[in-house]
């Protein structure tokens, strides 16, 4: 089975986690301020605090923009659950605006009108990882006095106007599991420009605990054990010598999978706008007619093909339905959601590979 997305580790990777295994810093010791140091430097943000889990990264972000019951925010239903969970985790109320069609990110002209007197912030999601077009959002968050949080899980190594993502919101999501631009096994991180955001998310990431004026351990805030170890920050920093072969390697297998299907009608091809530079975290492709995707994925994973589907909306799990999104239906999301099939797509995926799996979709619109 080809599966949809895998990490790559190299004997470098190994060597460095070896080296920190037979050191006496496992956990809160020196690399990870050196990983922060290297992903703040890479996006150009002044701050990065690593945590142990992209969703812990969405919860630690929204516990330092002070989110509480009552509160909305707009975000889209085109993510994995957690980006709207920990809104949940913290009280705050996730208001869905539907996508655009082309790059089915959030649509950014759509979301004026689900702004109340209740909205705190809007948490933009780079979907596969292509960016949100950026300028138009924070011109709206700015003009209401909103936070713009974005979750950039996907998105590691993208840029958007020569901007890398991690260094435009106020604050920057990134998730460092196998499948992402790089891994850490499981981790997450928050980057910001903004100092007073970086000492809560410090602050929090650890129990809420500091030391007082005595040198003495004081629990402050209700805070969590979000920390990410020192082994795993270590393979994190060596997998960052690798991020940009690794983001222009899957821009190559990008290319590969576009020339082989762009003649199939039946189908419609993802796309990068001229304004951006995708990380390509996923490479989703559409069947034309929605009836058609469910037999597709059957096939393909019949001969072999490990597919995949991201996302269903959000609003469409049965917990969200019963949390009284019953009747929220978005024209673009029902219909992506209804069509969309991801494709493998990892660095080490061999043209080889991308040509079987193009020529058994071939061969299914052929029959």
């Amino acid at each position: 089975m080809i599966p949809y997305g895998r990490q790559s580790i190299n004997q470098d990777d190994i060597n460095e986690v070896a080296r920190v295994l037979k050191s006496d810093w496992l956990t809160q010791g020196p690399k990870i301020k050196e990983f922060e140091k290297s992903l703040a430097e890479y996006c150009g943000a002044k701050y990065a605090v690593a945590v142990s889990s992209g969703t812990a990264a969405l919860h630690l972000a929204y516990l330092a923009a002070d989110l509480k019951t009552g509160d909305e925010v707009i975000t889209t239903p085109n993510t994995f659950a957690a980006t709207a969970n920990m809104l949940l985790a913290v009280g705050a109320k996730p208001v869905f605006c539907d996508i655009r069609p082309d790059t089915y990110n959030i649509d950014e002209e759509q979301i004026e009108k689900y702004i109340t007197q209740k909205t705190k912030a809007i948490v933009p999601v780079h979907f596969a990882g292509h960016p949100c077009e950026m300028d138009k959002i924070l011109k709206t968050a700015k003009k209401h006095g909103l936070l713009v949080i974005e979750d950039a899980c996907h998105a590691l190594g993208a840029k958007y106007k020569n901007k890398k993502i991690g260094s435009i919101g106020d604050m920057t999501v990134f998730s460092f599991h196998p499948v992402k631009s790089i891994t850490t096994g499981e981790g997450g991180a928050v980057l910001t420009n903004n100092k007073n955001l970086y000492n809560k998310l410090v602050h929090l990431r650890s129990h809420g605990i500091t030391k007082d004026k005595n040198g003495f351990n004081v629990m402050t805030v209700l805070g969590y054990n979000y920390r990410l170890t020192d082994i795993q920050a270590t393979l994190g920093l060596s997998q960052m010598k690798r991020l940009d072969n690794f983001i222009n390697t899957r821009h190559k297998i990008v290319d590969w999978y576009n020339q082989e299907l762009k003649n199939i009608k039946e189908i419609i091809l993802p796309v990068e706008l001229l304004n951006s530079r995708s990380s390509w975290h996923i490479y989703v492709i559409r069947t034309a007619k929605q009836e058609t995707r469910n037999k597709l994925a059957k096939y393909l994973k019949n001969n072999g093909v490990g597919v995949n589907f991201h996302y269903p909306a959000v609003y469409s799990h049965p917990y969200y339905k019963n949390m009284g999104y019953k009747n929220t239906n978005l024209d673009n999301t029902e219909n992506y959601h209804c069509s969309c099939i991801t494709l493998p797509l990892y660095p080490d995926l061999k043209k080889s590979d991308v040509d079987y799996i193009c020529n058994k979709i071939k061969s299914f619109y052929s029959k």
